[in-house]
């Protein structure tokens, strides 16, 4: 790996240990233009100006944090790739949707979105601390900085409250945790006040793009009004650091289990290798995979989306060849407000009433006998296809090669 261009970035704003180590001080310095990017990242002068006319569509912003991850010269640095405007995104601007998830659709109220019968998703803000380019919700940039009135999250609580079926919560944005801790803490207050509410969630990127949020105030409101899961955004093993790690941590300490939903995104993270990777480091730091996202149908994004096929390819190479512990759910999320959609790769070879013909990650073909229709007939004795006794033979081979234990 290259030098990273952080010492060029800590050159350029001169923070000291404290600012670094505050939230807020990022969030002030974020880079939301292609001119001060050219500062820190050297571009071509025609670049700067093309990549000026995509912000003045789909705006850019970037911490300090997580720009300073990236690799000193490598156009193709998988952070870069996912945080910098590309023309393309005006270029493609007309292929997808604006809100290819009709949430509007199932919005009974401002901020609310109503689809799946024992959950809601809670939107409280539009303000993120990194515009990731694949965004699902980039119909919101153009709209202005917002978080939502004391009034608008009252009505929001308020049809929560009249809805019984609704025990799941997620609270998302934008970014919530752009909010202080104050307005966090108040919003969970009123949520944890409906007695048939029993599960709230937060969606956010903060401990990956600027892990510093995670502070020991929001851990300890996490704690006062738990059960708190967390949902995050990790896409690359890159940007699993030092600094999300010890984000990680305190969460998990304060009682708030975290889940990576991830996005397959075209020459950033869609190969077996860096989704294994990405899978592994997650693991390590006690991140459960929980989605693999099939990137949505968004305006601007169809330079970063792949054909679905790749994400089967990925979820057949990790299934196997990695703990199942590590391998995600790959999800389509369809046009219309369908919903999440799981999808898995074909192991089923051939069915009957009497039997399944499976594919194992290997290839192998195995017969799975069903139980028998009738309790008095005879069971049949389990049926092993030739390339099955093939590998049992291997195994037998492997076994017969092993040292002999002392």
């Amino acid at each position: 790996m290259g030098e990273l261009i952080r010492e060029r970035l800590l050159d350029l704003l001169r923070p000291t240990p404290d600012d670094w180590a505050d939230w807020k001080w990022h969030f002030r310095h974020r880079i939301t233009s292609a001119s001060a990017l050219a500062r820190i990242v050297p571009m071509e002068a025609d670049v700067v100006r093309r990549l000026e006319a995509v912000t003045m569509k789909f705006p850019m912003s970037i911490t300090p944090y997580y720009l300073g991850l990236v690799r000193d010269g490598d156009p193709d640095d998988p952070i870069l790739l996912q945080s910098i405007p590309d023309v393309r995104e005006a270029e493609l601007a007309d292929v997808g949707a604006d809100d290819p998830l009709d949430e509007a659709a199932d919005s009974p109220v401002p901020g609310l979105v109503h689809r799946y019968p024992d959950r809601a998703l809670l939107v409280v803000t539009d303000i993120c601390p990194l515009l990731c380019r694949h965004c699902t919700r980039k119909r919101e940039w153009e709209s202005g900085n917002w978080v939502r009135r004391p009034s608008e999250i009252a009505a929001a609580v308020a049809y929560i409250r009249a809805t019984p079926a609704i025990r799941d919560v997620i609270i998302s944005g934008g970014d919530p945790l752009t909010l202080d801790n104050g307005r966090l803490a108040d919003i969970l207050g009123h949520l944890r006040a409906i007695p048939h509410v029993e599960i709230i969630r937060f969606g956010t990127r903060f401990p990956v793009v600027l892990p510093q949020r995670i502070d020991a105030e929001f851990c300890r409101i996490c704690d006062r009004y738990g059960p708190i899961w967390l949902n995050t955004h990790f896409n690359h093993p890159d940007e699993i650091t030092p600094e999300a790690e010890r984000a990680v941590r305190d969460l998990l300490r304060a009682g708030v289990p975290v889940n990576n939903q991830a996005v397959l995104l075209r020459g950033i993270n869609d190969t077996v290798d860096v989704q294994k990777r990405l899978s592994h480091a997650l693991l390590r730091i006690r991140v459960r995979p929980y989605y693999l996202y099939h990137a949505d149908e968004v305006r601007g994004t169809e330079h970063l989306r792949t054909p679905v096929e790749r994400g089967l390819e990925i979820l057949a190479g990790l299934r196997g060849h990695t703990s199942g512990l590590g391998v995600p759910t790959f999800v389509i999320d369809v046009p219309g407000g369908g919903g999440k959609i799981p999808l898995q790769p074909n192991y089923v070879v051939s069915w009957n009433d009497d039997a399944l013909l499976v594919r194992n990650y290997e290839g192998l073909t195995f017969t799975y006998r069903n139980p028998a229709g009738d309790a008095a007939r005879e069971p049949a004795a389990p049926a092993i296809r030739p390339d099955a006794s093939a590998r049992l033979e291997r195994r037998r081979q492997r076994s017969d090669a092993a040292p002999t234990p002392p």
